[in-house]
């Protein structure tokens, strides 16, 4: 076996630092800013010829912060209102709340993050506005000042309420529920929405599917698991979120239910992502068969 010389030991090294410096740089720096546009035919046979071709685009998991994940907010920003959609959904995770949470009692600190991200969020550009649902750290943190910093900045706030929108004398609801860490009341989410209507169900956590599978609502979009943040290929997830562990990201079909599970923008615990780039989901509906195209 050759000697481990002193040039061969310094240039190993120096190749192992630059390697691991590109793969920091990579999930670090790079995957964590740079959303990626995913594109979704969504058929839905429901959906009156009215609205066939739709267009929803949908942004999750924000958790505002001014040195992380600010930059993703504002790419992804950029690549709705390049897109001119519909409507905008945005399915929680506004604010975080600390792990530390439980100790040093900041939760009510964690939701003034609200104001400057609904600030950011206003800039979002759509024929007919955005609405919002609350997750898990908005509802942990103070729900009442996430909801009136989000509708302060003109963003309507779905909380266990429905919400129609009309074309051609025919109509779609999208209807939102608080996170499941709340009190989720599916029942006054579709209050006064006719049984034969199509719905598109705003949903924090996607695991809720298997509960809103037993109503009549066409399509659950969802968010909260974050894809992860790290991403094993032929593995999945080393860790997930209860409540997204069983539908952590991508379309599913949970009965008659089609679901949706958007990776988000923001990250929590660790600034990292890996082979799981945050993401702007445009949906749009048919009411006929359409395919997925990622780009």
């Amino acid at each position: 076996m050759p000697l481990l010389t002193r040039r061969r030991f310094l240039s190993t090294a120096g190749a192992a630092l630059i390697g691991a410096g590109v793969m920091a740089d990579q999930w670090l720096v790079r995957e964590p800013n740079h959303p990626e546009l995913v594109r979704l035919e969504m058929p839905l046979p429901r959906l009156p010829e009215a609205f066939d071709g739709f267009r929803i685009a949908q942004l999750s998991d924000f958790h505002y912060d001014e040195v992380f994940s600010i930059h993703p907010i504002k790419r992804a920003i950029e690549i709705v209102n390049q897109l001119n959609p519909d409507v905008v959904v945005l399915t929680g995770d506004f604010v975080t709340v600390s792990m530390l949470s439980d100790y040093i009692h900041d939760e009510k600190k964690s939701a003034l993050a609200a104001e400057p991200c609904a600030k950011l969020l206003a800039q979002l550009r759509s024929r007919l506005g955005s609405l919002a649902t609350l997750g898990n750290h908005d509802i942990d943190s103070d729900p009442d000042v996430v909801t009136e910093a989000l509708q302060f900045n003109g963003i309507s706030v779905l909380r266990n309420a429905p919400h129609s929108i009309e074309q051609s004398g025919k109509r779609l609801w999208i209807c939102g529920m608080d996170s499941s860490e709340g009190k989720a009341r599916i029942d006054l989410a579709l209050q006064g929405v006719p049984k034969d209507e199509a719905v598109v169900m705003l949903m924090h956590e996607p695991d809720h599917a298997n509960v809103v599978k037993n109503y009549p609502v066409d399509l659950q979009l969802s968010g909260h698991s974050h894809g992860g943040q790290v991403w094993i290929p032929g593995f999945g997830a080393p860790w997930l979120p209860g409540g997204a562990k069983q539908y952590p990201r991508g379309s599913y079909t949970v009965g008659r239910l089609q679901l949706y599970t958007n990776i988000g923008l923001g990250t929590i615990r660790v600034p990292v992502r890996i082979n799981c780039t945050p993401e702007v989901t445009l949906i749009t509906l048919h009411s006929r068969a359409g395919n997925q195209i990622a780009s």
